[in-house]
């Protein structure tokens, strides 16, 4: 039983309204359901109000372009979707080109989409100047979704379930009792809640801080303007009968509205506005999410346009405005509960592409306690480190996202402002070794050394296609091979570290993981974090290094979040975040005891320290808690100490090593050789959609005995398993492919690609793949989707490299 109120009646609001009361949430016992908005319905003066509604809905995440699905399918059912396609134009060949890898994603992820000829394009949409057209990317099912009659339909349902609609309230505060909301203060009385939703859009933040959260968004200026009478479209009685187009080389949008265009332009300056200056309802001259329009910006627009469109020659701009929309520092929604306040909820930084699909995936979260439909681990609110939740890094970030919003980003581009924020103590040691850093989180990750390029003499380095060798060096082959000849450092420091301790610390790990925690002192488990639905939550390292106190290896802050979400009320537990006081380094190669044993004593000799054991000692003058475990397959150490010994302990190994030929291994390196062992890595090749089975990690999840978190569902889903993660090979000059492209059995699309890389040791590329279960089996042949081309693949035995594990456990 709960009150729910959702603040914001725009098409977030709405739709999540229609999904709770289809669920019941409105009628049952002690149940309700009201929304509250400042402004009239349906046209609240949110984003939603002047929206043009453009779903495109192939998107480099399988999460939004799911979401995306299931909002033109719902809207379609409403009548509220204008269904005319989707049409993005290439007038480069660097666009073409991504176009294609565009059509891999929506293949990947479940759509129709076709690469188009020119002349097909204009076909399709004969405004189109066929002389400076290349080709083009069609999906038959994107379309206009009409935004406000999506809001006006939507409430009208909740509605007839009982859901109370109070427009014209202002939200002045959220009231939190004993650490949970108990109320919603409007300018007309207090509404009572047991869990709010903040779908304010644009005036989020300003919404949230009423509940003492920061939610990284920050509202941008867009300008639309529509043109007056467009004589090639005199007579058109539908609002809209040709494809949305995007020419993403110009920043620029269409959509026809009877006889006028729509045209928007990204390509202006940033304007970001700070959410307390947004007008409400009754004192913005328009809307309150309608600025100004500035001409002085959108005249490359207009001009471009008219090179594109020759027939708006003959038009003009008849209006427009600089409208509001919510960016956030990673492109992503917020979606989740407040990690301080219990019963307070975000859907927030969702524009109407993916509406429908967010409302539905937060209905079953706050119905079920999870989301089944939709993967949200990239989505969840709770994602953010510390420093990102900075106002300076929120603007910064959100408004390169905008400039950036139609560019061609490579998956390992990184971003360049607000660097460097986050470096670990080997960080000067590393520029001097001529690192070349990419970002992660804030941690600069060194990708290679520039100072390893000696290795590349007479060894013969395999150099991927254009695409794959940006950001890249055959130093990356170098380092990956020479960490398999003698030994290597590899800065392991951007691994989350939390420290559970306290005399119910060993319970409660048993019961939020996987793993057999009951094992004694200096034991380190693989383990997983489920959800109730069995799906993977994360995967984690856990170290006993007492009895009541454990070093966990993580993936980010949501292993942080989740383990605290669970803490036991009695105070048994304290579960605490030391990355940034400590440092890591991975010690690894067939020469790593002959480095480490010198250095640290007889524990570290051949059998005085087993594999997958922890233990606390010295190298040298520094104290270290080294773990027997190894991303890369060799044998060596995790080498933990406190930041301020980092550089020490570092030089100590770097001096110590230098008979043996020690390197530093950097990040190119490592993906290749973890791949070549067959590591997973959470996020990309499982998330919160894939249970251990399926992904090829049973082995982490223990027998009989007490309970853990999903284990109900684990053993319904351990019987029914339909699809596999399986390693590919590959050969040739494309053997290498990034992820997210679409597997082919034959012409059909069966999967897609979720980590790739190519493996110097064995010689061949390797990718990973979601499959179906009948057709992961070694020896199978199929086919990769990379941008224009089908890549050969074997489905192969793994690991590819150690099967027997001898050189990890020598």
């Amino acid at each position: 039983m709960a009150r729910i109120v959702i603040i914001g009646a725009g098409v977030v609001g709405a739709a999540l309204a229609d999904e709770l009361s289809a669920r019941g949430r409105s009628r049952s016992p002690g149940d309700s359901v009201t929304v509250v908005d400042q402004g009239p319905v349906p046209a609240t003066g949110g984003s939603s109000s002047h929206a043009p509604g453009l779903v495109f809905q192939t998107n480099p995440s399988k999460t939004m372009t799911e979401l995306a699905r299931y909002t033109a399918g719902k809207l379609t059912a409403l009548g509220c979707f204008l269904p005319v396609g989707g049409l993005e134009v290439a007038t480069t060949p660097e666009r073409l080109a991504e176009l294609h890898r565009r059509r891999g994603w929506a293949v990947s992820w479940g759509l129709d989409a076709r690469v188009l000829a020119p002349a097909e394009c204009v076909a399709l949409h004969p405004l189109l100047d066929p002389a400076r057209v290349l080709g083009g990317l069609h999906v038959p099912s994107d379309g206009v979704a009409q935004a406000v009659r999506a809001v006006g339909v939507q409430l009208a349902r909740a509605r007839e379930r009982g859901v109370r609609v109070l427009d014209r309230h202002e939200v002045l505060d959220v009231r939190v009792r004993g650490g949970r909301v108990s109320a919603v203060v409007t300018d007309r009385g207090d509404v009572p809640a047991d869990v709010v939703v903040c779908c304010a859009g644009i005036w989020g933040p300003k919404v949230a801080r009423m509940a003492g959260m920061e939610l990284p968004l920050t509202p941008l200026a867009h300008q639309l303007a529509w043109t007056g009478p467009v004589p090639a479209l005199a007579g058109q009685a539908r609002e809209c009968v040709r494809p949305i187009l995007r020419h993403q080389d110009a920043d620029l949008y269409y959509r026809d509205r009877f006889d006028r265009l729509g045209v928007g332009f990204y390509g202006h300056r940033p304007m970001p506005v700070d959410p307390g200056d947004i007008l409400p309802f009754g004192e913005a001259p328009v809307m309150p999410s309608v600025l100004e329009f500035t001409p002085e910006d959108f005249a490359p627009a207009w001009e471009e346009t008219r090179s594109l469109l020759p027939a708006t020659r003959e038009a003009e701009i008849a209006e427009g405005v600089n409208g509001l929309f919510s960016f956030t520092t990673d492109n992503l929604p917020l979606l989740g509960e407040s990690p301080e306040v219990a019963g307070f909820w975000v859907a927030e930084a969702v524009w109407v592409t993916h509406s429908a699909g967010v409302a539905r995936a937060v209905a079953e979260w706050l119905t079920d306690g999870h989301c089944s439909s939709f993967d949200l681990h990239e989505c969840d609110v709770n994602r953010f480190e510390a420093h990102q939740l900075a106002p300076e890094y929120v603007r910064t970030r959100s408004c390169r996202n905008f400039v950036e919003v139609y560019d061609i980003v490579h998956p390992r581009q990184p971003p360049e402002d607000l660097r460097p924020l986050r470096v670990s103590p080997f960080h000067a040691r590393q520029r001097e070794l001529g690192a070349h850093f990419l970002e992660a989180a804030g941690w600069e990750r060194p990708q290679w050394y520039d100072a390893n390029a000696p290795l590349l003499d007479g060894r013969e380095i395999h150099r991927p296609g254009e695409w794959a060798a940006r950001h890249w060096s055959p130093i990356v082959g170098a380092e990956a091979r020479a960490s398999r000849e003698s030994v290597a450092l590899y800065d392991m420091t951007p691994l989350k570290r939390i420290e559970v301790s306290g005399p119910g610390a060993a319970a409660f790990l048993r019961r939020t993981s996987t793993g057999d925690i009951g094992r004694p002192v200096g034991a380190v488990t693989y383990c997983l974090l489920l959800g109730e639905d069995g799906g993977i939550r994360g995967d984690i390292t856990v170290a006993r290094l007492g009895p009541d106190l454990f070093q966990i290896g993580a993936n980010g802050e949501l292993d942080l979040d989740r383990l605290r979400r669970h803490l036991p009320a009695d105070g048994s537990v304290t579960v605490r975040d030391v990355t940034a006081g400590t440092c890591c380094v991975g010690v690894w190669g067939p020469r790593a005891r002959d480095l480490v044993a010198p250095l640290a004593g007889p524990a570290f000799d051949r059998g005085g320290f087993g594999y997958f054991r922890a233990a606390r000692g010295f190298v040298g003058a520094v104290p270290v808690t080294a773990l027997r475990l190894s991303y890369i397959g060799e044998l060596g150490w995790e080498l933990y100490t406190t930041a301020d010994l980092g550089a020490k302990l570092w030089d100590t190994l770097w001096e110590a090593g230098r008979p043996y030929g020690i390197v530093a291994g950097g990040r190119g390196a490592f993906d290749s050789l973890r791949l070549e062992k067959g590591y997973r890595s959470f996020g990309t090749d499982m998330t919160f959609e894939h249970d251990p089975y399926e992904a090829g990690l049973g082995f982490a999840v223990r027998e009989g005995g007490d309970d853990f978190v999903g284990r109900a569902a684990l053993e319904e889903r351990r019987r029914a398993v339909r699809r596999r993660l399986t390693c590919l090979v590959t050969d040739g000059p494309d053997a290498v492919v990034m992820g997210g492209e679409p597997v082919h059995d034959g012409d059909r699309p069966v999967g897609y690609v979720t980590s790739a890389a190519y493996g110097h040791t064995i010689g061949r590329g390797i990718a990973y793949a979601w499959l179906p279960a009948e057709l992961a089996v070694p020896g199978r042949e199929i086919g990769i989707g990379y941008f224009d081309r089908r890549v050969p693949a074997v489905v192969a035995d793994e690991p590819l490299f150690d099967p027997a594990m001898e050189r990890l456990r020598g």
